[in-house]
């Protein structure tokens, strides 16, 4: 059928039928909201390059966590910044560290909050690398299996303190399975894992170096993050991680990578996960302080864009200021 007969503007023309045949919704449950703790810290200090959002101490921790729960925001997603940092990020397995520290702050202030701790070394290492350096054909670099056990350990870490769910960011080949094994040994076998499946090797992450303080002393990422250039590989990737016992599925960045969250969705049928990174969120902020942009609508707009490229979970700095306007 072709025009006339068929008329687009049909459905599109009265608010409320346009409001019935939208394929797309955006609600609060779909939201994560991701939140700097630091070790040491009294209150809160802003993030200059990621305006709104700031690194907690413990202190402030509970005042807002109860802020993002009345919002409606179901969970968060926390990155812990030590005091102290050595060559094998050993504060990222301590009992009493900062995340699992956290984590009990945040169950004691909003118990129906799910923790999601993200499960990484970047933060911990002196050398600001997601493990432990070794050495291949004489190049420096981070040594995959000796960090497994690294990572195993601190998932279970988290989830002792109480933590709903971990989600390991760091990249290595077969930690989705170490960590599994380790968590049902723990007797956490009820602890799911959104694994970070394709995460790239972005130039979108510059502000969170600054919130979460774990720039790499030498090199790049590259050598364990995604290469930018690939799709297929990412399924490969996805495959994997469920196959070693991925519950969620996660793809980072979120904005220039809305092919590769469809394409997850439409192989693999099981929940994905899009993390808003950083930089996009710096761009749209800036965008809006110059005038060239209307805030609000752009952001509502890439939500909703993320949605409908097959997330359904949406992690990003926004998740309790957008809350907050669609519970107004």
């Amino acid at each position: 059928m072709t025009f006339p007969e068929f008329r687009a503007r049909r459905l599109r023309d009265h608010p409320i039928l346009r409001e019935m045949v939208a394929e797309t919704d955006l609600s609060v449950r779909h939201l994560v909201q991701p939140l700097f703790i630091k070790e040491g810290l009294k209150g809160r200090r802003d993030i200059a390059s990621l305006p709104g959002q700031a690194q907690w101490g413990l202190d402030a921790l509970a005042a807002e966590a109860k802020r993002i729960r009345g919002a409606g925001v179901p969970a968060v997603l926390l990155f812990g910044i030590p005091s102290r940092k050595d060559a094998i990020g050993s504060s990222a397995t301590d009992p009493k560290g900062i995340v699992p520290e956290a984590v009990r702050v945040l169950k004691a202030a909003a118990p129906d909050l799910a923790v999601i701790a993200d499960v990484c070394l970047c933060e911990y290492t002196d050398h600001g690398h997601c493990g432990v350096l070794g050495e291949v054909a004489g190049r420096r670099t981070v040594d995959n299996d000796a960090t497994l056990e690294r990572l195993a350990e601190t998932a279970v870490v988290c989830a002792a303190a109480g933590a709903d769910m971990v989600a390991p960011s760091d990249m290595m080949d077969g930690r989705v399975g170490a960590i599994r094994e380790a968590l049902d040994e723990a007797d956490f076998a009820h602890v799911p894992i959104m694994s970070y499946a394709a995460k790239y090797a972005s130039n979108f992450y510059g502000p969170f170096r600054e919130a979460a303080e774990s720039p790499p002393a030498f090199g790049d990422r590259r050598g364990y993050q995604m290469d930018v250039r690939n799709s297929d590989e990412a399924l490969r990737e996805v495959a994997a991680d469920l196959e070693e016992g991925a519950d969620i599925i996660l793809v980072k960045p979120a904005l220039a990578y809305g092919d590769i969250i469809r394409r997850v969705k439409d192989e693999f049928r099981v929940p994905v996960a899009a993390y808003n990174v950083s930089g996009e969120v710096a761009m749209v902020e800036a965008a809006a302080r110059a005038g060239w942009i209307e805030r609000g609508p752009v952001i509502r707009e890439i939500l909703m864009s993320l949605r409908r490229a097959g997330a359904d979970i949406l992690i990003t700095y926004w998740a309790t200021e957008f809350a907050e306007t669609m519970t107004a």
